[in-house]
């Protein structure tokens, strides 16, 4: 098993050859001269164009798992998910002792309506309409 061995290309390479191909220098011959693709070259202009010679100050190596920075981002999002699950399990309590609530009125007040309709007696509905004389 063979490893490859890639070529290390440093920043003041890469943005002198953007630059020579920004002025307007043969992408084909420019590739020939420094012994790489040309679609390396693309790359590289690319990058150039969206973050200057930034773009070129990266380090080797494996990247990082996450941003410095990110750990504290990650905690606060975790607290703020933690905070916000707490919230909900909280208002679903109070919906349910409020539906609870509901249910006892609804039954009580069902019952005083039961209990309040006369069958016979004083300010019962008569059978029959009044006659208008």
């Amino acid at each position: 098993m063979s490893k490859r061995k890639y070529r290390v290309f440093g920043r003041e390479m890469k943005v002198s050859a953007v630059r020579r191909m920004l002025a307007g220098a043969d992408v084909t011959a420019l590739a020939r001269e420094l012994k790489v693709r040309r679609a390396l070259l693309y790359r590289w202009k690319d990058e150039y164009r969206e973050a200057g010679s930034a773009a070129f100050r990266r380090r080797r190596g494996r990247p990082r798992k996450s941003a410095p920075g990110m750990d504290s981002m990650r905690s606060d999002t975790t607290s703020q998910l933690a905070a916000a699950h707490q919230r909900i399990a909280e208002l679903e309590r109070k919906v349910g002792r409020q539906e609870l609530e509901l249910d006892f009125f609804r039954k009580a007040l069902w019952q005083v309506g039961a209990k309040r309709r006369p069958i016979d007696g004083p300010g019962a509905k008569p059978s029959t309409s009044s006659s208008k004389r």
